[in-house]
């Protein structure tokens, strides 16, 4: 568990293309516009979050890769750094990657597709949060426009696998993707967009749970 001082967020997903990355740096860019000094902690070889950070340059959050066995001493390290906001970003089919994040964290994001392959993916995610006791919540990522009945199904199907469930959704939205390759955000090349107010209502849900998390 994290220093009460700080927050780390582990966004854990065993599904390739679930929305870990997009919501990991949205979520630290967000923190910064708060004034809080975040970070990125990228677990994931393939370094996508880093290379977001490339394209960004010299701009919070900052971007940290390590393997998942240095995980506890990085955000330790960035702890006394000064960084009160830490989000790691897991790679998708590694249960080592994933247990050690959620024991890390305070809370823990899974963002999910949905659709059947990806909500299937969640069934060992729900074993490891269940036995670490970390607070996790299901993130619904790319909804279609107009999918209720596929949304509800999605909420339904994750509740039975006994997960809570994030009231917030985010939708398909063309403005995550181009702001990613750009190494923004959707709130900075679209603040008025759906995606920017998303992500908004993710951010204030978000610090509601944490309260009553840290609380908890």
């Amino acid at each position: 568990m994290a220093d009460t001082d700080s927050t780390v967020i582990a966004i854990v997903s065993q599904k390739g293309g679930s929305g870990k990355t997009t919501l990991a740096v949205h979520l630290a860019t967000r923190a910064a516009q708060a004034k809080h000094e975040s970070c990125v902690v990228d677990l994931d070889p393939q370094a996508t979050a880093a290379a977001w950070s490339d394209w960004r340059g010299d701009f919070l959050p900052v971007v940290v890769t390590t393997p998942p066995a240095r995980l506890a001493r990085t955000i330790s390290s960035a702890q006394k750094q000064g960084v009160d906001f830490i989000v790691i970003d897991t790679p998708p089919h590694a249960d080592a990657a994933a247990r050690e994040a959620i024991k890390a964290a305070d809370i823990v994001l899974i963002p999910t597709r949905p659709r059947a392959f990806d909500l299937a993916a969640l069934e060992p995610i729900a074993d490891l949060v269940e036995f670490a006791k970390t607070p996790a919540f299901v993130v619904l990522n790319a909804v279609p426009s107009g999918a209720t009945k596929l949304a509800k199904e999605a909420r339904e199907a994750a509740k039975a696998m006994g997960l809570d469930i994030c009231k917030v959704e985010l939708g398909d939205r063309a403005a995550f993707h181009r702001s990613s390759a750009k190494g923004e955000t959707a709130a900075e090349t679209d603040p008025t967009g759906k995606a920017a107010k998303e992500i908004e209502a993710l951010w204030k849900w978000l610090g509601k749970t944490l309260k009553k998390a840290k609380a908890g």
